[in-house]
């Protein structure tokens, strides 16, 4: 497994460069914005791992720019920034899974070695196979980074399958719970996926398996 860390702080980086290492994965290290980019555009990267505070571009933005050119590669962040309103932004960017610093390198291995463990219980929809468990998403193999809103929207429709989610209840997940809102995430999702998300007009959304 091929891994990027993105992270300004040098001794920091190295630790975890070596934590990792001692544990079978390959690390890449970037220090700065301009670093990753250069990085991830002439490598294929598993996992990302990013910090926020960066000294020339934000990390959230870093992982916005890539999701923008199709980059879905999973992303950890490791920051000090553990806001309410920077982790909204963080996994509204696509981020996966967000850890506060500061942090024994040991809870980092934990995390990875959960996303790693054999997966059970697997639901399978045409090409996409998800992990209700770890709301791990794949298509054709791929891993695919939903974001905090659209990924809790699927796992209420792909766990009820075959079943009406009322729209009251799909509305809760959503951050401005409104139905415009909630009908730009069912898209966003059904463009994402490739899959069809029925509207059972006044009652509310089902995936039919």
């Amino acid at each position: 497994m091929k891994i990027l860390l993105l992270e300004d702080d040098f001794t920091l980086a190295d630790t975890l460069k070596e934590v990792l290492e001692s544990e079978g994965f390959e690390v890449d290290i970037a220090n700065n914005a301009q670093e990753a980019y250069e990085k991830t555009f002439n490598e294929k990267y598993d996992l990302y791992i990013f910090d926020i505070n960066l000294p020339d571009e934000n990390g959230i933005e870093v992982l916005k720019n890539l999701r923008d050119a199709d980059d879905e590669t999973p992303t950890i962040y490791i920051t000090a920034l553990t806001d309410l309103n920077t982790m909204s932004k963080a996994f509204d960017a696509g981020a996966d899974d967000f850890i506060k610093k500061p942090f024994e390198p040991e809870e980092l291995l934990i995390r990875l070695k959960a996303k790693l463990k054999p997966h059970h219980d697997i639901i399978k929809i045409n090409d996409i196979e998800y992990d209700p468990q770890t709301k791990e998403v794949k298509k054709n193999g791929k891993i695919i980074s939903l974001g905090f809103v659209l990924k809790d929207i699927f796992h209420e429709l792909i766990t009820n399958r075959n079943k009406v989610v009322p729209k009251d209840r799909l509305l809760e997940l959503t951050n401005a719970h409104s139905d415009a809102t909630l009908r730009v995430n069912i898209t966003k999702l059904k463009n994402k996926l490739g899959i069809d998300i029925k509207n059972i007009r006044g009652e509310g959304y089902t995936i039919e398996l």
